[in-house]
């Protein structure tokens, strides 16, 4: 029996739009979101990152700035195709969760809240893997 839109948007079935679409969709638009907002911002404005980029271990501003670059446009650009997604994503977590329970401890929440929805949107990626469109699933035939 063919269901109508109204129907699906109600369901509690998946039949409206798969896991795997929304996997994918939604891995696309966060790793994107990320590249745009946080990387490229780095990558234009390199000197001035290194002088201003938060350094809440010690390292120095340009080792923290690669190690930011890596994880806000090389492993979103990996977890985008799904290639070593849940490899990909720990670096981004590591900087979203240090960026939340270091660096913006003592801010308000609204400042707080884009490193903490960052940091849920990867952990689901996370849990969930890449799912079928991915090049986890195509070589190695599972998320």
């Amino acid at each position: 029996m063919k269901t109508t839109f109204k129907e699906n948007i109600v369901s509690t079935e998946t039949s409206f739009i798969t896991k795997d679409l929304a996997l994918l969709l939604f891995r696309v638009l966060v790793s994107l979101s990320m590249i745009n907002t946080h990387g490229l911002k780095k990558i234009i404005h390199y000197e001035e990152t290194i002088k201003h980029i938060p350094d809440p271990f010690g390292i120095g501003g340009e080792a923290s700035t690669w190690i930011a670059l890596f994880a806000n446009i090389i492993c979103p650009l990996l977890v985008i195709l799904g290639f070593g997604t849940r490899l990909a994503v720990l670096p981004i977590l590591s900087i979203t969760l240090i960026g939340f329970f270091v660096v913006h401890i003592a801010d308000p929440w609204v400042v707080k809240d884009v490193p903490l929805m960052y940091s849920l949107s990867y952990m689901l990626i996370f849990f969930l893997g890449a799912g079928k469109y991915s090049l986890d699933h195509r070589f190695l035939k599972n998320n």
